[in-house]
């Protein structure tokens, strides 16, 4: 595995490990949908979270969050739409 991605897949489990820290249920990770994918999907307080995570290894590359840039933020947004088409018990959501 290239460097890269050995520091995205720790990156992904320290969000995870924040999320559930912080009292955060996980119900997916890594969940595909339109051949993209989306990194968390958690639940607190009966609200949807959908979670999109980045890691630098140093701030050189940018701040992680302007790597969620519009289109990544349409796509996450068509996401939670089939997501919770799929689970209509859910109603409520977040990003």
């Amino acid at each position: 595995m290239a460097k890269h991605n050995e520091t995205g897949a720790k990156g992904e489990q320290a969000g995870v490990n924040y999320l559930k820290k912080h009292g955060y249920t996980i119900l997916h990770c890594n969940w595909r949908c339109r051949r993209k994918e989306v990194d968390c999907i958690a639940l607190k307080d009966d609200i949807v979270v959908f979670v999109e995570i980045k890691t630098r290894s140093h701030f050189g590359f940018g701040f992680p969050e302007e790597a969620v840039h519009t289109g990544k933020q349409r796509f996450l947004k068509q996401a939670a739409e089939v997501w919770m088409d799929q689970h209509p018990g859910y109603t409520e959501l977040r990003f």
